[in-house]
């Protein structure tokens, strides 16, 4: 075959016709908020997030601006949909599923909450502090339990890798 002859590039001849391009998976980042619970020092108790939109239990996690660091964005939402500022520790799974038919990919982090106080906002208008057995029932989705889960398998609380707030 010439040069001539030669398929424009980037094209199959003779094979199927291409389809429309895969949409690029929705990034997003969260974390596994958490604190020394205020009854028992060794306890944890977890913050869960109410979101009005979907009413659903979850961890607070939102999606990345462009060019944003994974971990900058879960640290931003946490303190968008929380109030509090945390320390982040070991990382979690990343969860990956299907919403509104798109791809999205979620990291997580453990974090501890260091300063700060709710407040209710049209995204999320309640938070709880629960521990562990409790957050797991609350949550709405398995997902979430299973980061629960992830949270404790770091756990005492010296291999969370970070100081909560008393």
């Amino acid at each position: 075959m010439s040069t001539e002859d030669a398929p424009p590039p980037g094209t199959n001849p003779g094979g199927p016709a291409p389809g429309p391009a895969t949409p690029a998976a929705v990034r997003a980042a969260g974390c596994v908020l958490w604190r020394r619970s205020a009854r028992t020092a060794a306890a944890l108790e977890l913050c869960l997030v109410h979101r009005p939109k979907y009413d659903d239990w979850s961890h607070p996690k939102g999606k990345l601006k462009r060019g944003e660091d994974p971990l900058a964005a879960a640290l931003r939402e946490v303190a968008e949909e929380t109030g509090y500022a945390a320390a982040p520790g070991a990382e979690l799974p990343t969860v990956r599923y299907l919403a509104d038919g798109r791809s999205k990919e979620v990291r997580y982090w453990a974090a501890a909450a260091t300063t700060g106080h709710f407040v209710p906002s049209d995204e999320v208008d309640r938070i709880l502090w629960l521990e562990p057995p409790a957050a797991r029932a609350r949550l709405t989705r398995s997902r979430d339990r299973d980061l629960v889960d992830a949270l404790l398998a770091t756990h005492p609380l010296g291999r969370l890798g970070t100081t909560p707030c008393p």
